[in-house]
């Protein structure tokens, strides 16, 4: 249980991030340059997000350097954000699973789950990079 708390506000934090980044990026990039273009403009500042927010949370829960902790608290923010973003695109959207993943830009799709596995594993790069230092 004491991984699902830093879990949880690591997923908050880049949540809360994306959903900012998409307020900006849906009215005010997307008519400009097109969905691809808007959503790969974005992906640096969400990786700038998910590292800030590994840290914190790392910091502020005292994580352990253990990969198999930080790989947890990784890996649970990762479910956590997946299911937000199917539930949200059903709910919202009024789209089935299958027509939410139809719908994805192959090219900025990619790149979208390059930044998921990124989000998974960052606490856990940190504990790799933290020894390094």
């Amino acid at each position: 249980m004491h991984r699902f708390k830093p879990a949880v506000l690591y997923f908050a934090l880049v949540l809360g991030t994306g959903f900012i980044l998409g307020t900006i990026r849906v009215p005010l990039i997307v008519p400009r340059l097109g969905e691809r273009h808007a959503e790969l403009l974005e992906m640096p500042f969400m990786a700038v997000a998910i590292v800030l927010a590994a840290r914190h949370v790392v910091r502020r829960f005292d994580l352990p350097a253990s990969l198999p902790v930080r790989l947890q608290v990784g890996v649970m923010a990762l479910a956590l954000s997946v299911i937000a973003e199917l539930l949200l695109a059903m709910a919202l959207q009024g789209r089935s699973l299958v027509e939410f993943i139809a719908s994805r830009d192959p090219v900025s799709g990619s790149v979208y789950l390059a930044m998921l596995l990124l989000f998974a594993l960052m606490p856990a790069m940190l504990a790799r990079w933290g020894r390094r230092a």
